[in-house]
This record gives C-alpha cells, structure tokens and sequence, in this order.
C-alpha cells in the first residue's frame, strides 16, 4: 500500500471479526511502530499487548470508567494494546528540569505519534484499530501489572475488521492551513 493512500484510507475500526490476530503480526506492526519519532530520540512508548479474554474482561469491566461503548469494544477485539510511555524523560532535560514551557506534554505528543504510527501501520497489514481515550489509566496500569516507571498512554483496540467505515467528511484543505 503506498503510504498517501494508507494515510487516507485508514479508519477507526470498533468492530471486528473472530479472527484472532497472530503476534507475529502484532509484532511486525511493533516494528515499524518503533520508527516513530520522539523527543530527543528517547524512544519512550512501549507495548503492552493483551490478548487474555480474561484480562481483556476485567479492563472492560474496570479500566474503562463505566463507557459501555468502550467495554465493548474491548470485548468484541482481538486483542487490547495498552500504549505505555516511560516517565520523566520525554520534554526533560539531563537534571530533571523541562527543556520547554510545554513541561511533560511531550510524553503524550510522543504517545499519538506512537500511537498513529501504530494504527497505520496495522492498517497496512489489514489490521484495524481504534484509539480509544476515555480510561482509568491507574486501574488498567494494575490490572496489567505496570511499572511505575510508566504510565497508560491509550488504548488500542486491535483485530481484523467487520466494518469498512465511510471516510468522514473532512473540510477543504483551505481550512487546515494559513500561508503568511
């Protein structure tokens, strides 16, 4: 797939088929992921791919703050990627201090580039997904075991499509941009 039409194509996917995603393919999906850019080269997001039905169910149950539309989202994916970033380093300088005004906000504009690298290049390989945003990234972080050397960044929904979504309206590209 050339890269302007995966760009264009890619969609949220909220449902999928039974088909089990293999983790040779997550993690070729990893792989090209990891290409993603980050501040300073720090290469702060990490993986946690959960493909448990079990644990899949209780982030469902109690990391999802009560959004039924999330939890079954979750139920109905191959498996769930839980998008960690490690903490403290992305928009720090060496002594612990911000580099810039924007203080740690890198981490999470790290996390999205990660994040959209992820989505497509899952696309690429015929993997649909979905970002999902409204979570108790303390209570997914326990229920997966996390570090506290990182935090819960999103939520990705994983699993081959059952849906080919219509591209949403998008305004004319006069409207994204000002020329000065």
């Amino acid at each position: 797939m050339e890269l302007i039409e995966g760009i264009k194509t890619r969609r949220s996917i909220r449902k999928f088929t039974d088909e089990k995603v293999s983790r040779d393919t997550i993690e070729t999906i990893i792989d090209a992921a990891r290409f993603a850019p980050t501040w300073k080269n720090s290469q702060t997001p990490r993986y946690v791919v959960v493909d448990s039905r079990e644990v899949m169910e209780k982030i469902a149950l109690e990391g999802v703050m009560g959004r039924e539309h999330n939890a079954g989202i979750i139920r109905g994916a191959a498996a769930l990627v839980v998008l960690t970033s490690v903490k403290g380093i992305s928009g720090y300088n060496a002594d612990g201090s911000f580099t810039t005004a924007k203080g740690n906000e890198w981490q999470m504009f790290d996390a999205g580039i990660a994040a959209q690298t992820f989505c497509l290049a899952a696309h690429n390989y015929g993997v649909g997904s979905v970002i999902m945003g409204i979570f108790d990234e303390r209570e997914v972080g326990r229920i997966i075991g996390l570090d506290t050397s990182r935090v819960v960044s999103a939520l990705i929904a994983i699993g081959y499509p059952a849906q080919e979504p219509n591209p949403p309206k998008r305004e004319d590209v006069g409207e994204y941009v000002k020329f000065i």
